[in-house]
Parts: C-alpha cells; structure tokens; sequence
C-alpha cells in the first residue's frame, strides 16, 4: 500500500499524478461522481480499479469518512509521498537572477485542517514555496491533501530541521522575512519586496521568540471586529493576497 487519497476533488488531482501501481477503490453503486472518477481512473491507463463494499471500503481509512472511493497512489506508505519536496537551498540555487518569489514559513502549525487550507490558499496566490518544519507540526498527510482539495500536491515543500537557519539562507539569497504578529506594521502600509518570505505561527502561541528575532520585519493586518485574531490559515492567505496584489508571477 502507499500514500492514500480520500475526498473527490482530492483524488480528481491524485488521478492526474498517479503512477503505475495506484489503485483506485470505489464502493459499489456509489453514484454518478463516483462513476466520474472511475472513467478518468481508466482513461489513465495506470490506475487499477476495484470495487468494494461500503463496509469494505470504510475498513481501509476506518477514522475518516471517505466518501465513496480512496486513490491509492502505490509504492511506500509516507505522508507526503507525491508531493513536491525540496531543499530549501536547492529552491534557492534555481532562482535566476532578479527573479522574484513568494515563500511561506509555517512555525508550528499543528491543525492538519489548517496546513490544507493554507496550501490551497499557497497554489491560489502561486506561492513558490512552504516550508515546514520536521517537528512539533503537522505534517502534509491525507487529511491535509483533502482539506486543501488537491493543491498539496502542486505546491513545493520543504520540510525542514531549524527554521531560522533556513531563514538565513533564504535572506542570504535576497529574501526579506516578515513575521505576522498583531503588533506589527499594518500589512496595506508596506511595500513587500520581490523576494519575500512570511512567517506564520502557530494557533496558540503564534511565532516562536527565536524566529520572530531572526525576521526582518514583523507585519500585521488591520482588524476591526470584536475578535482579535483570524484563523491563521486565514491570515496566510490575506498576507499572500497583498504580496500578489504588487508583484506578478514570474516562473
């Protein structure tokens, strides 16, 4: 068995990327989504298609509801075996001179719903790269490539041991580093530079006192609410928006 997929629009992009030796598993009589599914599974050429019973199916992921079918991609079982992962230093060395970027740190985000819906945000506003770390954090697994619809798997990451010493190595290679932080700069004030990279911190605590030290600047978004906070997958994708609002996509 390898990295398994759950959800339609999920496994309609799995689809797309799945090599000899993925299976797709649907529940017999599933309906006409289902059916979809199976058509482009076929039309692949490399994806295997078996049906199951309900009670079947749901014994392959018994803690999620899957929804009628589960891709499974083959190959070893590891969360983020079909994503895009890359080295922080390998992204760097790609980058052409004067080309602009859009990085996005992620210090501790612990919610699988939250990564997901900040990676699909990540693909909307073309962002270049999302780097996580090893531990203490979610990493990109089932749930998360569901959340985020797919996107996961079109988004570059680096998932990595110390994220200060990458931040280092991306301000070594002409990235500024925001951290968002309510007592930062409000965010339509500033001018973003080419290369930049944000910093989003945990749910609780927000970013760690080690990286916010490592940051160039510490931004933040105007609120006007009675609450003073926003869901921090919220807030990435606000702090993206304003990036794109200024600079274009250059790949």
């Amino acid at each position: 068995m390898g990295e398994r997929i759950y959800g339609h629009h999920a496994i309609e992009e799995g689809i797309k990327k799945a090599g000899m030796g993925s299976t797709l598993y649907v529940q017999r009589g599933g309906g006409e989504k289902i059916e979809a599914l199976v058509r482009e599974a076929q039309l692949t050429g490399k994806i295997a298609v078996k049906k199951l019973s309900r009670d079947e199916l749901a014994r392959m992921m018994p803690d999620v509801d899957v929804r009628g079918a589960i891709l499974d991609l083959g190959g070893p079982r590891r969360g983020a075996s079909r994503l895009q992962e890359v080295s922080v230093d390998a992204f760097c060395s790609k980058l052409r001179e004067g080309q602009g970027a859009l990085v996005l740190i992620l210090d501790g985000i612990t919610d699988p719903h939250n990564l997901g819906a900040i990676l699909r945000s990540a693909d909307q506003f073309a962002a270049d790269l999302v780097i996580i770390p090893e531990r203490r954090a979610v990493q990109a697994n089932e749930t998360v490539v569901k959340v985020s619809s797919g996107a996961a798997q079109y988004v570059p990451i680096a998932v990595v041991t110390n994220i200060s010493r990458e931040m280092k190595t991306l301000q070594e290679n002409g990235f500024w580093v925001y951290g968002a932080d309510m007592s930062g700069d409000e965010s339509y004030s500033l001018q973003f530079p080419e290369r930049t990279a944000i910093v989003m911190g945990s749910e609780g605590s927000g970013i760690s006192q080690l990286v916010r030290k490592n940051c160039d600047h510490i931004v933040s978004i105007p609120m006007n609410g009675h609450i003073d906070s926003l869901n921090v997958s919220v807030a990435a994708g606000i702090l993206m928006y304003e990036f794109r609002r200024n600079h274009s996509v250059t790949k």
